[in-house]
């Protein structure tokens, strides 16, 4: 076979033939690619879709598989749950991969797992639903029964945008041993399984789904490991295998020796374990490793061998097999034995997913030497020795301070690989912590690590040895070397601490500018973790009997150890009238219809539509400068490339290169100017996906650099803005001003957000005759593609078809933007005249597309000393980015909304929409609403903080009452939201809370708690007039079925669910027999986006519209033949030439409203509620944990209860993560940092509060909207803003311990950063932050 150790890239012969097993069918790869995953194979080559991609770096879990691999040595199978987008293809040789068609199908059976998910309402848009089922599988297949803490772990790897996760661990509490009750501790059983106990609440609550009909789970009946898989496995020989590609050689060594001797002959090969980390540099860093190392089976490398002073684990053991050793040790060993062990585990509790833990190998975390690694700080503290080795020899390495030699380089010779770590048994008098500290606890890279490990000096507290290691605080891992020192032969006690922090901030020092900014939080933490440390020793001291200082009892809590809990919830709706019909589903919880094909991966989305003949692939060629003239462009590598058929530019538009979303101020192709970074300049058209992305980062271009702005101060500075500027005046503000006893003054930032739908923006289009196109697009609004298309084109608006199956998420992200990839992707179809496709990457979608509007408001409010408001003049200043969009919308909405739900007599607000240099922002659920509130319940805190009165005291008192007019004179009718507070005050208990929150806070002086209560009053209709409207499309067939369209589209929401519902009722037929296959501009012309909340009330009154022509039409033969059925009535229409189809219309009624005199109705009406939520903070790292949040939502006669409740949870999460988590970091040139789940951070299963209470307002109907229902999906989202006053609420008792009194400014998100630095205390002093203006940031506030 030639020379099977060498990179040489000769003939593709020379290559092993790789077996695997996909879903119990055998595969034999003859030519493997060692470049390519797991994912793209099913996906491109198997056809298998239902394995999704997300991220491609292992950040949300939608692409998770289950590997089942036999291991001689235990004469054992083992099932991991794995990222297929990081799984190498080449690392499968012998393991069976089940995916999720292969478990079970609609047609075949659905698996039990996926039939709870889809039947507790855990599916909404569907595109996480696939890797959550897989999660939840191999746990299954591991441990058939799972305790919920189990399920918990299973899915920190998994990320869900839309349900806010209640329903999904509801779901999957039933396949648990808790299964039989919810885990309310305080008030009995939640219902969730139908049960009936409790309080009132529990009364109220109908369960949304019935268990009785869920198949039981038969661990007997699971998927076979396939027999000859078994077979080869136990009869295989260890030899090396060789796969070639293109540009790597993939070397698998079967044993230790062959490895070595490929390490010395290869020194620059890259060693692949998980792939978690060379994935990752492949893929987003371009890296090209011509060698790469696969050790992964060598046995000596994946030994656990317990020697007499520790356990030594093998280079290549998983931190997951690591994990399980070591609990196993802490069962079984005396305690003061196992202190290194449970430092590690605390590590490993929020080290990555559980599929990244079951791949990553232990040596990989070690060498790849990162600063912020969680374990390489616990193994310094250690004292951890190394075994390496090359083929002359092996030598022992301590992980000490001579062991990373630079950023990313350890003290190993090109040559040497890492065999095996030790990690030692403590000692009886040595002590171990370790902690980590992340923007989120779930799978999140640190922001600072630090393990410490003290020894004393027998029965005694003088110190004897002292290791303080810390990540995040330098290029590598480091040893505070000078304090240790320091504290030696010291007692342990006050002088101690007081040294050990006055030598810890001079000792580790970050300079202003260091990458990942936060210097003062990061120096601050690590003062707060030695103190926690030194608190937590002196503890075990006094356990030992050793005379030291007892720690206070107000202190004891900094010592906890966080326990994460599993929520409980309830959910409360009203129940249909008991004369309803049992056919009639409108205001029964039925599922999502589409939820069964998604928990299957049966559900099409764009990507899954099958591979065209000729089929075509885009890649887009983007700028790197934010404002810069184009000085040349030079494709000429590209289009030498492999596989490359043309590249694209301006020139090449037939059209008008002119595109944009009401104003035309954007182009198809930057042209001789670009003005953000990831401005579209060209794109590349190839045979492949990977030969037209490497072919695009082959172009060359040269700028001429502009000085861009990039943040709203620089905007403000430069008078930068879109006109108009808006104002909405009423009343006499100077009066007001006169007559209020106090006038106050303050400002608050509320950061951007990124959409993050789970599947990124996606076209692909086919060209026809004539000069027609079909486009299959993820996108919101189908009309506006297609007129823009063809203006790009040149050709009429009836030449282009749009078609929308459905989307994995939109939240306004897919209203406009996704016409910067269609247009690109049209020019080159119709170019070639050949099929073409992109799916953007998700790094490559939040560089270009843009995302909620960051907003900075200026407040200034007059009020009596009763807590009366009495004048407000407010300034906005939204960052709109590079083109105008739909910011003006937004910021017309966000002056509709900046006096929430109060009512102050003289009010002003002024928009100011700034233009700046980057990616124009772009509608986002909420639209600018919840950035107008969260302005408002900034001063009306500050009110409270200024008068010592209870925040909610001065809510309540300002409150609209019905009959009241707002500040654009529309008088509130049907006026709700007062009973919305009433039952969300009693039903929270919040006096009850109150009381203990402030007890609470009286107890313990470094864990603070808060509570709010926080309304909302949100309008609904679009703004813009002409976009109230919709159509619909019924087509009755001969043998009674129903085919349904309407101009809406379906991102998750439900939208064709309840459009079943109401065509099931007008036409008194079973919801089974009307189907809704798509949207498409060739059914219903003209269509509004799918936005603003409106979109059941609008295709509803529609589709209700076409349903009555055809029910009047009917009425003749029903009552010819009374007893006949549908069916009957149907055929005799049909027969006497009635048309048995019918267009429906709806226009939103008495809108129009002119800001020139402040007249006219804004809104069809208002949605309303109320959210009370409870937290608690670490006043020492500025973590949050929300404990309790409940919520009164006023949704009229719902349509569907469980759709709208999980419309309420998931943007109640969305929420959450707006003004708590997610955090967009831009450099100062205007360059995104956060690019992808591993650096942007949305909620995860672990961030949903510890108690939820989701109450339907009942008794509530809404007589303007369909079935007197009303919009549901954007008013939630502001509720989530009662967890961030919350919070606002426990720093404000913790400044109080500081004598800090009074108004302060906390800007959004509440991250830990901030709370930390609001905490003012004596750690913080000891780290202020450097002068502005003396340095250049890392990132900016834009």
């Amino acid at each position: 076979m030639g020379d099977r150790t060498g990179a040489n890239t000769g003939p593709r012969a020379v290559s092993d033939r790789l077996v695997f097993f996909v879903n119990g069918r055998k595969i034999v790869e003859e030519n493997a690619d060692p470049e390519m995953t797991l994912l793209s194979y099913l996906r491109r080559k198997l056809g298998l879709t239902g394995t999704k991609l997300g991220c491609a770096e292992g950040g949300c879990g939608a692409c998770t598989v289950m590997l089942s691999r036999y291991e001689q040595h235990t004469n054992q199978l083992l099932h991991l749950s794995v990222n297929a987008c990081l799984a190498p293809l080449c690392s499968l040789h012998l393991v069976a991969v089940t995916t999720v068609e292969g478990i079970g199908s609609v047609a075949r059976k659905l698996h039990p797992v996926q039939e709870r998910i889809a039947k507790s309402h855990g599916s909404q848009c569907g595109f996480c639903t696939p890797g959550i089922v897989m999660s939840m599988y191999a746990l299954l297949r591991t441990n058939s029964s799972p305790c919920m803490a189990d399920v918990e772990e299973a899915f920190q790897g998994n990320l869900c945008r839309c349900t806010g996760y209640r329903p999904i661990l509801e779901g999957y509490k039933t396949l648990t041993v808790d299964g039989g009750c919810c885990g309310r501790r305080d008030n009995g059983c939640c219902l969730t399984n139908g049960s009936t106990a409790g309080d009132d609440c529990d009364q109220e609550a109908t369960p949304l789904f019935d268990t009785a009909e869920f198949v039981p789970l038969d661990p007997t009946q699971e998927v076979i490991f396939p027999p000859e898989l078994m077979i080869l496995s136990k009869g295989q020989t260890p030899r090396m295998l060789c796969f070639r590609g293109d540009r790597t050689t993939w070397l698998q060594p079967a044993s230790l020796d062959e490895f070595l001797h490929l390490k010395w002959k290869h020194p620059e090969a890259r060693i692949v374990v998980g792939n978690t980390e060379v994935g990752i540099e492949v893929k987003f860093k371009n890296m090209v490793y011509p060698v790469v190392l696969a050790p992964t089976f060598i046995p000596e490398l994946n030994s656990v061998t317990h020697v007499e002073d520790g356990i030594l684990f093998g280079a290549a053991v998983s931190l997951s097999h690591m994990g399980a050793v070591l609990k196993q040790a802490v069962q079984t060993l005396p305690p003061h034995q196992t202190e290194v062990f449970l430092a590690v585990l605390e590590q490993l509790r929020w080290f990555a997913g559980q599929q990244i833990r079951n791949v990553a190998a232990v040596g990989g975390n070690i060498m790849t030497a990162s600063p912020i690694s969680d374990l390489n700080p616990v193994f310094m503290a250690a004292g951890c020795r190394l075994s390496v080795r090359d083929k002359e020899g092996r030598r022992e390495l301590h992980m000490d301070h001579t062991f990373f030699s630079g950023y990313r380089k350890t003290a190993l010779r090109p040559q040497e690989v890492l065999v095996s770590v030790h990690i030692p048994y403590s000692k009886k008098h040595q002590f171990v912590s370790a902690f980590k500290q992340s923007p989120r606890r779930e799978d999140d890279i640190s922001i600072v690590t630090a393990a410490m490990s003290v020894s004393f000096v027998p029965n005694t507290s003088v110190v004897d040895e002292l290791r303080l290691s810390y990540g995040g605080m330098a290029a590598t891992t480091l040893l505070a070397h000078k304090t240790a020192s320091r504290l030696l032969g010291r007692s342990w006690g006050e002088e101690l601490l007081q040294e050990a922090c006055s030598s810890l901030a001079e000792e580790l020092v970050l300079e202003p500018s260091v990458p990942g900014g936060m210097v003062s939080y990061r120096c601050t933490l690590t003062l707060s973790l030695f103190y926690k440390f030194y608190l937590s020793v002196l503890q075990k001291l006094r356990l030992q009997g050793v005379e030291v200082e007892k720690v206070p009892p107000n202190c004891v809590s900094a010592t906890e150890v966080y326990r994460h809990v599993t929520p409980s919830s309830t959910q409360i709706y009203q129940a249909v009238p008991d004369n309803q019909r049992e056919d009639d589903v409108v205001g029964r919880p039925i599922m999502h219809l589409s939820a069964m094909k998604q928990a299957t991966g049966e559900a099409l989305y764009c990507d899954d539509i099958p591979l065209y003949e000729n089929e075509l692939y885009l890649s887009l060629i983007t700028s790197s400068k934010a404002h810069a003239t184009i000085v040349c462009v030079d494709a000429s590598e590209a289009e030498q490339c492999p596989g490359v058929v043309c590249c694209l530019f301006a020139t090449d538009v037939p059209g008008s290169n002119a595109t944009g979303t009401i104003e035309y101020d954007e182009t198809v192709f930057a042209h001789e100017q670009v003005t953000c970074v990831g401005h579209v300049i060209g794109a590349v058209v190839a045979d492949t996906q990977l030969h037209a992305q490497r072919a695009s980062r082959a172009v060359k271009i040269q700028y001429k650099e502009q000085q861009p702005i990039v943040t709203i101060q620089e905007a403000i500075a430069a008078k930068s803005f879109y006109q108009p500027i808006r104002t909405i005046q009423r009343g006499d503000l100077e009066a007001g001003f006169e007559q209020a006893d106090h006038v106050l003054e303050g400002e608050m930032h509320i950061g951007g957000q990124e959409h993050f739908y789970l599947e990124t923006n996606v076209t692909l289009a086919v060209p026809r005759e004539d000069g027609e196109m079909e486009l299959f697009v993820s996108t919101q609004a189908p009309s506006k593609t297609q007129s823009l298309v063809a203006k790009v084109l040149g050709v009429p608006e009836n030449r282009i078809l749009v078609r929308v199956k459905r989307m994995g998420g939109g939240f306004g992200g897919k209203e406009s933007r996704t016409t910067m990839l269609s247009t690109v992707v049209a020019v080159a179809a119709n170019k070639l005249k050949r099929p073409v496709r992109c799916m953007l990457d998700r790094d490559e979608d939040m560089l270009i597309t843009g995302g909620r509007h960051p907003f900075y408001g200026k407040y200034k409010v007059g009020f009596m000393s009763s807590g009366k408001l009495v004048a407000l003049d407010v300034s906005y200043y939204s960052n709109a980015g590079n083109s105008l969009d739909l910011s003006l919308s937004v910021m017309e909405r966000a002056l509709f909304h900046m006096e929430n739900s109060y009512s102050i007599p003289n009010i002003r607000g002024q928009g100011f929409v700034c233009r700046t240099n980057l990616p124009s922002n772009t509608a986002f659920r909420g639209f600018g609403g919840p950035q107008g509130m969260m302005v408002a319940e900034s001063w009306i805190t500050d009110v409270a903080q200024n008068l010592n009165l209870p925040a909610y005291q001065v809510r309540e008192l300002n409150l609209y009452v019905e009959g009241d007019s707002t500040p654009y004179n529309q008088i509130l009718d049907q006026f709700t939201l007062k009973r919305c507070w009433t039952e969300c005050l009693t039903r929270s208990r919040y006096n009850q809370r109150q009381s203990a929150v402030e007890e609470f806070n009286r107890k313990n002086r470094w864990s603070k708690r808060g509570l709010a209560i926080v309304p909302t009053k949100f309008g609904i209709s679009f703004t813009a007039l002409f976009l109230n409207q919709a159509g619909a499309l019924v087509h009755i067939y001969t043998d009674g079925s129903v085919l349904l369209t309407h101009g809406g589209t379906e991102m998750g929401q439900g939208l064709h669910t309840k459009m079943v519902q109401v065509a099931s009722r007008v036409l008194g037929v079973s919801s089974s027999k009307i189907y809704v296959s798509e949207t498409s501009t060739n059914t219903v012309p003209n269509t509004s986006p799918t936005a603003a909340s409106a979109s059941s009330d609008l295709n509803g009154a529609a589709v209700q519209n076409a349903c009555e022509q055809l029910w009047e039409r009917l009425q003749p033969y029903r009552k010819r033949n009374p007893t006949g059925r549908w069916e009957d009535w149907v055929k005799a229409a049909y027969f006497d030439r009635v048309s048995l189809s019918a267009n429906g219309f709806y226009k939103t009624p008495d809108l129009g409203y002119d800001f020139e005199t402040n007249s006219g109705r804004v809104f069809h009406y208002f949605s309303y509620g109320v959210a009370c939520s409870e937290v608690e903070i670490d006043c020492l790292t500025g973590a949050h944990t929300n404990l309790s949040s409940t919520i009164v939502m006023d949704v009229g006669h719902s349509l569907n209860p469980a759709l709208d409740i999980g419309q309420v949870e998931g943007a109640f999460t969305q929420g959450l993560g707006l003004f708590t988590l997610e955090e967009l970091h831009y450099s100062p040139q205007g360059v995104l940092l956060s690019r992808g789940p591993g650096s942007y951070k949305i909620p995860a299963f672990g961030d949903i509060p510890s108690e939820l209470t989701v109450s339907l307002l009942r008794d509530a109907p809404n007589h303007k909207a369909i079935f007197a229902s009303k919009a549901v999906g954007e008013p939630p989202l502001f509720l989530a803003s009662s967890i961030f006053f919350a919070i606002k609420d426990a720093i404000s008792a913790a400044r109080a311990e500081s004598a800090l009194i009074g108004p302060f400014r906390l800007d959004s998100p509440a991250s830990a950063e901030r709370i930390r630095n609001a905490c003012s205390d004596q750690f913080t002093k000891l780290c202020p932050p450097a002068e502005k203006g003396t340095f250049t940031p890392w990132s900016v506030q834009v």
